[in-house]
Protein backbone atom coordinates (compact mmCIF):
# COMPACT_ATOMS: atom_id res chain seq x y z
CA UNK A 1 0.00 0.00 0.00
CA UNK A 2 1.17 3.57 -0.79
CA UNK A 3 2.17 5.68 2.22
CA UNK A 4 -0.17 9.06 2.32
CA UNK A 5 2.12 11.72 2.98
CA UNK A 6 -0.09 14.65 4.21
CA UNK A 7 1.49 17.46 3.79
CA UNK A 8 1.69 16.80 -0.81
CA UNK A 9 -2.52 16.07 -0.44
CA UNK A 10 -4.47 18.82 -1.92
CA UNK A 11 -6.69 20.68 0.03
CA UNK A 12 -10.75 19.79 -0.40
CA UNK A 13 -11.45 22.96 -1.83
CA UNK A 14 -9.51 22.22 -4.87
CA UNK A 15 -10.19 18.18 -4.62
CA UNK A 16 -14.03 19.46 -5.08
CA UNK A 17 -13.17 21.57 -8.26
CA UNK A 18 -11.12 19.21 -9.90
CA UNK A 19 -13.85 16.64 -9.20
CA UNK A 20 -16.82 18.91 -10.09
CA UNK A 21 -15.60 18.71 -14.12
CA UNK A 22 -16.45 14.70 -14.01
CA UNK A 23 -20.11 13.98 -14.89
CA UNK A 24 -21.39 11.25 -12.99
CA UNK A 25 -24.64 9.15 -13.00
CA UNK A 26 -27.40 10.30 -10.35
CA UNK A 27 -29.14 7.18 -8.61
CA UNK A 28 -31.25 6.81 -5.56
CA UNK A 29 -30.73 4.12 -2.90
CA UNK A 30 -33.89 2.83 -1.03
CA UNK A 31 -34.54 0.63 1.90
CA UNK A 32 -36.51 0.02 4.57
CA UNK A 33 -36.24 0.13 8.15
CA UNK A 34 -37.80 -1.55 11.10
CA UNK A 35 -40.72 0.79 10.59
CA UNK A 36 -39.68 3.35 7.65
CA UNK A 37 -38.69 4.08 4.11
CA UNK A 38 -35.21 5.38 4.01
CA UNK A 39 -33.20 7.12 1.06
CA UNK A 40 -30.48 8.98 -0.15
CA UNK A 41 -29.05 10.27 -3.36
CA UNK A 42 -25.84 9.12 -5.03
CA UNK A 43 -23.35 10.00 -7.39
CA UNK A 44 -20.73 7.53 -6.71
CA UNK A 45 -22.46 4.29 -8.38
CA UNK A 46 -20.79 2.16 -10.48
CA UNK A 47 -20.72 -1.70 -11.74
CA UNK A 48 -17.81 -3.28 -9.81
CA UNK A 49 -18.27 -7.38 -11.29
CA UNK A 50 -20.67 -9.55 -13.79
CA UNK A 51 -19.55 -12.63 -12.15
CA UNK A 52 -21.20 -12.41 -9.50
CA UNK A 53 -23.21 -9.08 -10.41
CA UNK A 54 -21.66 -6.76 -8.10
CA UNK A 55 -22.54 -2.95 -7.68
CA UNK A 56 -21.23 -0.10 -5.27
CA UNK A 57 -21.95 3.26 -4.38
CA UNK A 58 -20.33 5.50 -1.04
CA UNK A 59 -21.92 7.09 1.94
CA UNK A 60 -20.87 9.80 3.96
CA UNK A 61 -20.07 8.16 7.60
CA UNK A 62 -21.83 11.32 9.01
CA UNK A 63 -25.13 10.38 7.44
CA UNK A 64 -28.04 10.21 9.38
CA UNK A 65 -30.10 7.78 7.14
CA UNK A 66 -26.77 5.44 6.83
CA UNK A 67 -27.56 3.69 9.89
CA UNK A 68 -30.63 2.96 9.24
CA UNK A 69 -29.70 1.19 5.67
CA UNK A 70 -26.82 -0.45 6.63
CA UNK A 71 -29.63 -2.41 8.90
CA UNK A 72 -31.35 -3.54 5.80
CA UNK A 73 -31.33 -6.55 4.38
CA UNK A 74 -31.87 -5.66 0.97
CA UNK A 75 -31.81 -2.01 -0.74
CA UNK A 76 -32.83 -1.07 -4.49
CA UNK A 77 -30.71 1.03 -7.00
CA UNK A 78 -33.33 3.54 -8.48
CA UNK A 79 -30.97 4.81 -11.42
CA UNK A 80 -32.75 8.40 -12.09
CA UNK A 81 -33.87 9.69 -15.46
CA UNK A 82 -33.17 12.96 -17.02
CA UNK A 83 -36.55 14.35 -15.91
CA UNK A 84 -35.72 13.14 -12.52
CA UNK A 85 -33.29 16.14 -11.12
CA UNK A 86 -35.81 17.74 -8.74
CA UNK A 87 -35.95 14.09 -6.75
CA UNK A 88 -32.35 13.93 -6.67
CA UNK A 89 -32.06 16.78 -4.86
CA UNK A 90 -34.99 16.08 -2.60
CA UNK A 91 -33.58 12.64 -1.77
CA UNK A 92 -30.03 14.79 -1.16
CA UNK A 93 -31.48 17.35 1.61
CA UNK A 94 -31.49 16.52 5.41
CA UNK A 95 -34.49 16.58 7.93
CA UNK A 96 -37.10 16.34 5.40
CA UNK A 97 -39.65 12.93 4.29
CA UNK A 98 -38.14 12.38 1.54
CA UNK A 99 -40.94 9.59 0.81
CA UNK A 100 -43.77 12.36 1.45
CA UNK A 101 -45.95 13.65 -1.67
CA UNK A 102 -44.37 14.96 -4.20
CA UNK A 103 -42.26 11.84 -4.26
CA UNK A 104 -44.21 8.50 -6.53
CA UNK A 105 -43.08 5.33 -5.05
CA UNK A 106 -44.21 1.81 -4.34
CA UNK A 107 -43.37 -1.05 -1.75
CA UNK A 108 -41.37 -3.55 -3.76
CA UNK A 109 -41.92 -7.29 -3.89
CA UNK A 110 -39.40 -7.04 -0.60
CA UNK A 111 -40.33 -4.00 1.27
CA UNK A 112 -37.89 -1.44 -0.05
CA UNK A 113 -39.21 1.32 -1.87
CA UNK A 114 -39.43 1.63 -5.76
CA UNK A 115 -39.40 5.25 -6.99
CA UNK A 116 -41.57 5.40 -9.55
CA UNK A 117 -41.12 6.52 -13.40
CA UNK A 118 -36.64 5.86 -13.01
CA UNK A 119 -35.09 4.39 -15.76
CA UNK A 120 -34.10 0.90 -13.81
CA UNK A 121 -34.20 -0.97 -10.42
CA UNK A 122 -31.30 -3.10 -9.22
CA UNK A 123 -32.20 -5.16 -6.33
CA UNK A 124 -29.57 -5.54 -4.64
CA UNK A 125 -28.53 -7.58 -0.84
CA UNK A 126 -25.73 -6.20 0.98
CA UNK A 127 -22.08 -7.88 -0.24
CA UNK A 128 -19.52 -5.54 1.86
CA UNK A 129 -18.80 -2.16 3.14
CA UNK A 130 -15.50 -0.83 3.88
CA UNK A 131 -14.85 2.06 5.38
CA UNK A 132 -12.91 4.42 3.12
CA UNK A 133 -11.64 7.86 4.29
CA UNK A 134 -14.43 9.54 5.51
CA UNK A 135 -16.94 7.48 3.51
CA UNK A 136 -18.50 3.82 3.50
CA UNK A 137 -17.74 2.01 0.73
CA UNK A 138 -20.92 0.14 -0.04
CA UNK A 139 -20.85 -3.32 -2.15
CA UNK A 140 -24.08 -4.75 -3.08
CA UNK A 141 -25.11 -8.34 -5.03
CA UNK A 142 -27.62 -8.20 -8.02
CA UNK A 143 -30.65 -9.86 -7.33
CA UNK A 144 -33.17 -8.64 -9.82
CA UNK A 145 -33.31 -5.70 -12.38
CA UNK A 146 -36.18 -3.81 -14.05
CA UNK A 147 -35.64 -1.60 -16.99
CA UNK A 148 -36.95 1.58 -18.81
CA UNK A 149 -35.12 2.07 -21.46
CA UNK A 150 -36.65 4.61 -23.01
CA UNK A 151 -35.66 7.13 -20.43
CA UNK A 152 -32.06 9.26 -20.61
CA UNK A 153 -29.94 9.85 -17.39
CA UNK A 154 -29.67 12.09 -15.42
CA UNK A 155 -26.06 13.30 -14.87
CA UNK A 156 -24.33 15.43 -12.06
CA UNK A 157 -21.82 17.80 -13.39
CA UNK A 158 -20.09 21.42 -12.26
CA UNK A 159 -22.83 20.72 -8.81
CA UNK A 160 -25.86 20.56 -11.07
CA UNK A 161 -28.30 17.76 -12.49
CA UNK A 162 -28.66 17.81 -15.89
CA UNK A 163 -29.47 15.41 -19.08
CA UNK A 164 -27.22 14.08 -21.52
CA UNK A 165 -26.77 14.11 -25.61
CA UNK A 166 -25.21 12.01 -27.42
CA UNK A 167 -22.48 13.23 -30.36
CA UNK A 168 -24.02 12.56 -33.60
CA UNK A 169 -27.87 12.59 -32.59
CA UNK A 170 -30.16 15.30 -34.05
CA UNK A 171 -27.98 15.25 -37.13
Amino acid sequence: MTETLPDLAVDQERFRRALAVHAAGVVVITARNESAPVGLTATSFTSVSLEPPLVSFYVDQSSTTWPWMRAADHFVVNILASDQAELAARFARRSIDRFAAPTRWVSGPLGAPLLQDVSAHLFCRPHDTIAVGDHVLVIGLVTGVGVREAAGPLLYHRGRFGDFTPHGEGR
